[in-house]
């Protein structure tokens, strides 16, 4: 996705360089050399070949400082991966396995919505201290554009936003899906008179309940979209998190607007997104209930 080019001219094949395609090398490396107090950032190809190093980040990784009783970390990693639909990935190359990872305490788990939130995350994330992993939506590296500055700067991470205030449907979302949301928004208050409170999680591990909780209690309503399958999906964890703590706010019961429980499919993949009309008529159930 031309992200590194002309890092390697600049900072030297010293610190820039290509692996052999092993994500478990990849990962493994990058612990080994974050352990000794370094700076790392490991870029996977895609987010769908993680999982040759799932056990490289959930036992060594993520566990690293707890089972050293605090004398060493590997804070210094950080693991950028591509991930979502793009219009034609199929199976192996469009899916979020988000949710593999936000059960695994000891790593923090980040999504951007654009460049301008890329760059403050990022830098974020580097300078953590706890290991991240970066979901970039891959769909927006040619569909997004944003005026960055040029400064460093950086943007908490476990902080939600609230992108849009609203009064009536409290929306929540990450990643690309903030762009979907946006539209399912626009249509809810240019069909519905709907005003929607737009939050962008930002951060999934750790997530930002207050933030959420509170806009629910003052909406009474909930949408959460995500485009991983809806089965043990990131939106349960919300959606179980708002019944919990918005019992006897909630006017309706809580929506999830996400993928199917289905391998990602090439040419069903209009049909499998959680595009904005239905999360519009997700919006609509909230209102009619």
């Amino acid at each position: 996705f031309r992200c590194s080019i002309g890092l390697r001219d600049e900072f030297g094949k010293a610190r820039v360089f290509n692996t052999p395609l092993c994500e478990q090398g990849i990962v493994g490396f990058g612990i080994g050399y974050t352990a000794m107090g370094k700076t790392a950032i490991a870029e996977i190809q895609f987010a769908d070949y993680i999982f040759p190093a799932f056990d490289q980040i959930t036992n060594e990784l993520a566990k690293y400082r707890y089972r050293s009783g605090n004398q060493f970390n590997c804070a210094g990693l950080t693991i950028r991966m591509p991930y979502g639909a793009i219009g034609h990935g199929g199976h192996y190359h469009s899916q979020s396995p988000e949710a593999y990872f936000t059960h695994t305490p000891g790593i923090k788990v980040v999504f951007p919505r654009d460049p301008i939130q890329a760059k403050g995350l990022l830098l974020s994330c580097i300078r953590s201290p706890d290991p991240c992993i970066f979901f970039e939506p891959k769909a927006l590296y040619r569909g997004s554009v944003g005026e960055v500055p040029t400064e460093d700067y950086m943007i908490p991470l476990g902080k939600a936003e609230i992108v849009r205030p609203g009064t009536d449907v409290t929306v929540v979302g990450y990643g690309a899906q903030m762009n979907v949301l946006a539209k399912a928004c626009d249509m809810a208050r240019d069909k519905l008179g709907v005003s929607c409170e737009l939050i962008d999680l930002r951060t999934v591990l750790p997530w930002d309940q207050d933030t959420v909780i509170n806009s629910v209690k003052k909406t009474g309503r909930l949408v959460v979209s995500h485009e991983a399958p809806k089965t043990s999906g990131f939106a349960s964890e919300v959606a179980a998190t708002v019944q919990d703590k918005c019992f006897l706010f909630l006017e309706a019961p809580v929506q999830r607007v996400c993928g199917y429980d289905t391998p990602f499919p090439l040419v069903f993949e209009k049909f499998y997104v959680p595009d904005h009309l239905k999360n519009f008529e997700a919006i609509r159930r909230c209102m009619e209930f």
